[in-house]
Parts: structure tokens; sequence; C-alpha cells
């Protein structure tokens, strides 16, 4: 064959070629994709979000109820010392990621408005819309000023707010169960005004590994089983309880929000160390 007609074959070949070429890279992106966690379960990190998504649109009704269940009612009083920590003054702009049934938004409130701070608002930010929507009606019931509060559908590692919006970041149970932890503390971070403080609320790890080991009993023996008594699910809980040990250790998690940007991090254990307040700021 001569060399003009075989570049002319090569040329006619190269549109297959290239199309072959580019759906072989397709599958490998797909075959290489990074697995996390969905409690002991590995997964695509692209399912993960999916997942975790239809986990708290099933349990958004019983949310609150299982709460109490659960911790025997000691989440109340984890939320309200966490709110004391962060204590909020005039001029106070919160955004409660992953926030959507409003427990730490409505404590926010009461708490400026029972010390009397002006021009303060509090910004609920949540994946889920069912969550959201059960907030929403909690809110109307307490006759909040919708002034002082809103609601915002959307994803903590990617914000729909400009930089520099807020000067206070809480979340609360809801960060273990983001696929990049990182990419939230970031996110965190970015919307945060200079001198801004971030605080987050979380299970973490016992020392005492008796302690660790009664405490782990009774969450995978008697969490499921509450949420198939009081919710009808127990598959959500199941995820719920794993998800936790799943979650960084303390001094971990303190080093992954430093490496964010954050300083003057620090912990304090709550409980026997069942939760942890992790605190920093943007500087």
């Amino acid at each position: 064959m001569s060399l003009r007609r075989l570049t002319k074959f090569k040329r006619l070949l190269s549109p297959f070629t290239t199309s072959r070429t580019l759906t072989t890279q397709q599958n490998q992106n797909i075959n290489e994709e990074k697995e996390t966690h969905f409690g002991f379960e590995k997964v695509k990190e692209s399912e993960k979000e999916r997942k975790v998504h239809k986990v708290f649109e099933n349990v958004a009704l019983d949310y609150d109820v299982m709460n109490d269940a659960m911790s025997l009612g000691v989440h109340r009083l984890w939320k309200d010392y966490f709110m004391c920590q962060l204590s909020p003054t005039d001029n106070t702009k919160l955004l409660d990621v992953a926030g959507g049934t409003g427990d730490i938004a409505f404590r926010f409130l009461q708490y400026v408005k029972n010390g009397n701070y002006k021009n303060c608002h509090v910004t609920v930010c949540d994946i889920n819309s069912n969550m959201l929507e059960v907030g929403k009606i909690r809110s109307e019931r307490l006759k909040h000023q919708p002034e002082t509060i809103s609601w915002k559908e959307g994803n903590a590692e990617e914000l729909p707010f400009n930089d520099n919006s807020f000067n206070a970041y809480t979340i609360a149970f809801g960060i273990r169960n983001c696929t990049h932890i990182d990419k939230v503390l970031e996110e965190a971070y970015r919307v945060l005004q200079p001198g801004g403080r971030f605080m987050c609320l979380e299970f973490s790890r016992l020392e005492n590994s008796y302690t660790q080991w009664m405490y782990d009993q009774y969450s995978f023996q008697v969490i499921p089983v509450l949420g198939q008594l009081i919710a009808g699910q127990w598959k959500p809980y199941q995820y719920l309880v794993e998800s936790i040990r799943q979650f960084p250790n303390q001094e971990d998690f303190k080093r992954m929000i430093e490496e964010a940007g954050f300083r003057q991090v620090s912990y304090e254990n709550l409980t026997l160390g069942v939760v942890s307040i992790h605190s920093a700021f943007k500087l």
C-alpha cells in the first residue's frame, strides 16, 4: 500500500479509534472511582450522597423523637451546652449546616432573645428537603420571626453562599455523613469571615476500652431496635450507628480542621467522651 493510501486509511479510522479510546477511558474512570464507607459497607463515592439522602428522607418525621429515645434525652443537654459555648452576641450571622430540623437554629434564636442581642440571624442549610420541611413546620409552630431565620437546601461540600458571608458556622451530628469531610471544612472556612467561629458537635471515640465496649453493645443491640419500634426503620439507624464508628477520632479530626486553614483549634469531650465539641477560628 502506498504511503498516500496508508495515510488516508488512518484518517478514515481515526474517528472510530478516538471513540473507542474515549469509551475505554470512561470505563476506566468508573472502575477506578474511589470507594468510601457507608456505615460498614464499602460504596462508590458517587453512591454515598444518594444513600445518605435516602436515610434522612426516611427518618425525617421521626428524627427528633428518635434522638430523644437513642440518647435518653441527653442530646438536648449537649445541644444547649454547644450553644452556650458558641456564645452568640450582637450582629451574629450564623450558618447552621446539616441542621434541617432546626434544633441548633432554634436554640440560637432563644439564646439571642434571652440575651436581648440585636441584629442576629441564622441560616439553616441542609441537603435534604424533607428535613428542611420538618424544620420549617416546627419554626412556624414556635412563631419565629421570618427575618431572624432562613432555610436553604444545599450541599455542605459545595455551599451555595458567597465567601465571607457569616461570622459563625455550626454543624451538629452531620459532618460524619458527608463523603468528603475535608471539602466540608474547606467550605466552612471559605464562607466564614476573618475572625469567624467554627464549631462542630459530633460523636467521638471513647478512651476507656470497657466503656467503649459497653457503648458499642448499646449502640448495635438497642438503637436499631428502637428505630424499628418507634420509626418502623431498622436499616437507617443501623447505618447511623455504624457511621459513628467510621468517624475520625478527636485528634485526627482536629488535624483535619487545622489543614483546612483554621487556627486555635480545640476540642472538649462531653458525657464520658461519647460526644465532642471541636472549636476553631478563621484568623
